[in-house]
């Protein structure tokens, strides 16, 4: 069963030794009803539940799994809109940038757009250079 139903048998096998014992257990279960005229021919498992550890390490692993891939969804969406920025404004011409200005425009954008919480909007009334 622990070789059909695993869910990390790298980790798994690394902290509990016994669990390839136990799947050799299970298979001279299956041969010695062989060997006992009995044939199995449909078997389910109507329910699988893990170790309280094994069963926290996994829920830990997929829901670091998933704050990941939510963060990546999000990197790879600001990055596009921060390109779509600078392209729209060079296109237009509506301002002209030079690379430090660019610069500062991309990391504010991401900061903004990455950023867990809300945006608090700052005034600048000097210029970057003072």
């Amino acid at each position: 069963m622990t070789t059909e139903y695993q869910y990390d048998i790298i980790y798994i096998s690394q902290r509990y030794r016994r669990l390839d014992d136990d799947s050799r257990t299970y298979g001279d279960s299956l041969e010695r009803l062989g060997d006992a005229g009995v044939v199995i021919v449909e078997a389910r498992l109507s329910h699988l539940a893990y170790a309280p550890e094994i069963a926290e390490a996994m829920l830990r692993r997929q829901q670091a799994e998933a704050i990941i891939s939510a963060r990546r969804r999000i990197v790879d969406g600001a990055v596009g809109m921060v390109e779509m920025a600078l392209q729209k404004l060079e296109e237009h011409g509506t301002i002209k940038l030079d690379e430090e200005r660019k610069a500062t425009m991309v990391s504010n954008l991401l900061v903004v757009l990455c950023g867990e919480q809300s945006v608090s909007p700052v005034v600048n009334t000097g210029t970057l250079y003072n």
